[in-house]
């Protein structure tokens, strides 16, 4: 019979996924402005040891009260880089090494499933209504979106991200 487990049992399950090898990840968010998408990013950033962030202008302040209420303290485990635009964090994240992917429903975009993620992947996000911005779009090494089957044509960029960065861990494991 299935029971919850206990802190120490928990500490234990998650110490045995922690020593497992992974590639690199990162994320970039252009222009995310919602503070509690921003949040929780960040949570999900820190549960699934993303490396880096990028944060491109207007994207919501790390340090904004909205931002840390959803991420409940999870900023502490990450580490981030402020920038002026998604173009700029693009650049930054390919010299450092990472392949980009932009997470988009666009023209030419890949099921991201079908992408190679078992490298050292930064994943860039846009703004809530509008995406990513043009500029950082055309600059991408990838573009790759999230199939859906139901009625909804779009998901909350929260929603997107976290499905994305699981996405990379699964196909690494």
């Amino acid at each position: 019979m299935s029971r919850h487990l206990s802190s120490t049992e928990l500490k234990r399950l998650h110490r045995e996924w922690r020593h497992r090898p992974t590639p690199r990840l990162a994320l970039a968010l252009d222009g995310v402005q919602t503070p509690y998408n921003v949040g929780s990013i960040l949570r999900m950033a820190a549960a699934y040891r993303v490396d880096h962030l990028w944060m491109a202008a207007p994207t919501a302040p790390v340090r904004h009260a909205k931002t840390a209420k959803t991420a409940l303290g999870s900023e502490r485990f990450l580490t981030w880089t402020e920038v002026d635009e998604g173009t700029e964090a693009v650049e930054m994240a390919r010299q450092a090494g990472y392949r980009v992917i932009g997470i988009e429903l666009a023209h030419d975009a890949v099921p991201l499933h079908e992408l190679d993620l078992t490298v050292d992947v930064c994943f860039v996000v846009g703004h809530e209504d509008r995406g990513l911005a043009s500029a950082t779009l055309e600059a991408c090494d990838a573009v790759g979106y999230i199939p859906q089957l139901g009625r909804i044509g779009s998901l909350n960029v929260a929603s997107a991200t976290a499905i994305a960065i699981y996405e990379a861990r699964r196909q690494s494991w």
